[in-house]
């Protein structure tokens, strides 16, 4: 009996030896947090392995959307298993030789945890990283109808921190997108003419320049543009009076010079009896006069007439 307590006794304790040994051997290393630019390409890595007496190799791969998968490898029988992992995602190179992961062309839909298992005669080991996607955002400098310059990081991942020289006090708006990125738009205060808006990022760092103008140029130039037009219809208007003012003065002229013709006409006609008469009497008057004159010259002088 007492043997058999001793066996039970170093029973136990072999299995609580085993036990504890896979469970050091199964606590995974530190968690890694890895950034990728969105677009590019990333390689993860099982970790400083030894590749003696390796059984097999599993990634298991968790994204925060979408489904999850595994790509594994199997040393013993030569053999590659692959679920539901999208194309972008394959092993580096040959799985016999490199166990390590890469992800072509990263896009935010990536964004998880990655974990690689590796077992061997020692046990088991786990190397997991959490991978983030950075965006760049699209930068503008605009000037807006008032002239007040306008910085735009749009659709960056995380937010992009603007600032501007001259130092002012910008109003800042932010505005989030449900794929996770931010556009942020600032508002420059003061009036000034030439501005510069600097774009902090973790996937860029930019700076653009632009001069705008006051926004009292935009009511000068519409005041100018109102007074011109103005000042064009009244001159319009005032040739357009002339003109008609020539051709009515060239038509009325051959109305008045016929409205004198007859005028004329209508004094003469009534002027001719008048005429008549008054030679009529002129004739009768030089010949009574003649006579008269006769008679009281001489003899001799009457003759010679």
């Amino acid at each position: 009996m007492k043997a058999k307590a001793d066996m039970n006794c170093v029973g136990k304790t072999f299995c609580a030896f085993v036990l504890l040994t896979v469970t050091e051997a199964m606590v995974p290393m530190d968690n890694i947090r890895v950034s990728n630019i969105a677009g590019s390409s990333i390689v993860l890595t099982c970790g400083n392995i030894s590749r003696e007496n390796l059984v097999a190799v599993i990634w298991k791969i968790r994204p925060r959307n979408g489904n999850h998968c595994t790509l594994a490898f199997r040393f013993d029988q030569k053999k590659t298993d692959r679920t539901t992992c999208n194309e972008r995602m394959d092993w580096k190179s040959s799985p016999e030789t490199d166990s390590a992961l890469q992800i072509r062309q990263v896009t935010l839909t990536d964004e998880g945890c990655y974990s690689c298992e590796t077992v061997n005669s020692d046990g088991t080991f786990n190397q997991t990283y959490t991978l983030i996607v950075l965006v760049p955002p699209e930068v503008t400098l605009t000037c807006d109808s008032k002239g007040t310059p306008v910085c735009k990081a749009a659709a960056g991942k995380p937010a992009a921190q603007i600032s501007w020289d001259p130092n002012g006090n910008p109003k800042t708006e932010l505005e989030k997108h449900p794929d996770g990125t931010v556009t942020v738009l600032s508002i420059y205060s003061p009036k000034e003419t030439i501005i510069t808006c600097f774009v902090s990022h973790l996937a860029l760092n930019t700076s653009q320049s632009k001069e705008c103008q006051s926004d009292m140029f935009p009511q000068y130039l519409t005041i100018s543009a109102g007074l011109l037009g103005i000042l064009f219809i009244l001159a319009l208007i005032f040739l357009c009076k002339l003109h008609r003012g020539r051709i009515c003065y060239k038509s009325q002229i051959p109305e008045t010079a016929l409205t004198h013709n007859l005028q004329d006409s209508n004094e003469q006609q009534e002027l001719e009896p008048y005429a008549s008469y008054v030679q009529k009497e002129n004739t009768i008057y030089n010949t009574v006069y003649e006579v008269t004159v006769r008679e009281d010259l001489p003899p001799g002088l009457q003759s010679e007439k």
